[in-house]
């Protein structure tokens, strides 16, 4: 069984579907013929992960749901490239998110569609991902939670995939459907200005589907009636946020994922934050992954940004 990391592939996609930026094509008339727009591309898309991990640090969430926005809202978004001439191909993007909270309910449902055809005229991407995300607050401290997530691979079918004329795949391992449904209570330990530590655990439902099924027989020869597997999981979380004074502020955030049929993987990040000045904020951060059926468990990173305005 394959091991995936569910709760980090479901913020990759929350990501993903955030509310889109509109910006002009290029910087300045002549910029997109001589290369500057694609840097200039590049610098803004830096700028926007380094923002974002300040903001992630910050963790809106800590509080609760006192300062969300009410009601129903959301965004959609399309995307279409084609191209002719030396290269002909194609790509089609949709995505969008619709929330709604009520009270002490929240909740979210996100999609992504992306397809796309490669010189060949083969397609070469077919996806469809879909996030669910939902808490309920019975008070200051107690909620509940769920996490939903489905994705949906076309091109694994039992058909060969070609990059040009030759053929890269047989599919047999390969996820053509890989779905996750979990739940369960959440708890405030600390919740004051300074101090924030929230602890949630559940069970998770996971199912998946691989392409040996569309292809009828498996890697051996030996004919596939059923290629599906459903697996239960536990999932657990912690979120601790630490404000020493105006200028330094400490995270700490630690997920796990176990299973009975699967290796267990355990992320931890923790975060130090500087606000040096009005202008100058420093982030530091060490990410430790554990995955209990590798060579070597355990993978570290140490993190640096900085943001300066003037």
């Amino acid at each position: 069984m394959k091991k995936v990391t569910l709760l980090t592939g479901t913020a990759a996609l929350l990501t993903v579907l955030s509310a889109p930026a509109f910006a002009q094509s290029e910087v300045a008339t002549g910029a997109d013929a001589t290369g500057i727009s694609g840097i200039d591309d590049r610098i803004t898309d830096i700028e926007d992960n380094v923002t974002d991990s300040f903001d992630r640090d910050n963790d809106a969430d800590r509080f609760g749901p006192a300062d969300r926005r009410q009601g129903l809202f959301g965004t959609m978004s399309l995307s279409y490239t084609g191209r002719t001439g030396n290269t002909e191909n194609q790509d089609l993007a949709i995505a969008g998110r619709i929330s709604n909270n009520q009270g002490p309910f929240a909740q979210s449902v996100g999609l992504s569609i992306e397809f796309g055809e490669d010189d060949a005229g083969n397609k070469d991407q077919e996806e469809v991902n879909a996030i669910y995300d939902a808490q309920y607050y019975f008070n200051d401290q107690f909620y509940a939670f769920a996490l939903g997530r489905i994705t949906q691979d076309g091109l694994v079918d039992g058909e060969p995939n070609f990059v040009g004329d030759t053929e890269v795949d047989d599919e047999f391992e390969d996820f053509r459907r890989d779905a996750f449904l979990g739940f369960g209570p959440g708890y405030r330990v600390i919740n004051s200005p300074e101090t924030t530590w929230r602890i949630q655990a559940g069970v998770g439902v996971r199912y998946t589907q691989t392409g040996a099924q569309y292809a009828g027989f498996d890697a051996t020869g030996a004919a596939v009636t059923d290629s599906s597997d459903t697996e239960v999981g536990y999932i657990a979380s912690s979120r601790l946020y630490h404000r020493f004074n105006e200028t330094i502020f400490i995270t700490n955030d630690t997920d796990y994922l176990g299973s009975k049929d699967s290796a267990d993987v355990i992320t931890n990040e923790f975060g130090v934050n500087f606000q040096v000045a009005e202008q100058l904020s420093t982030r530091m951060s060490y990410t430790t992954e554990y995955q209990e059926d590798r060579p070597t468990r355990t993978d570290n990173t140490v993190g640096l940004a900085v943001v300066y305005g003037f």
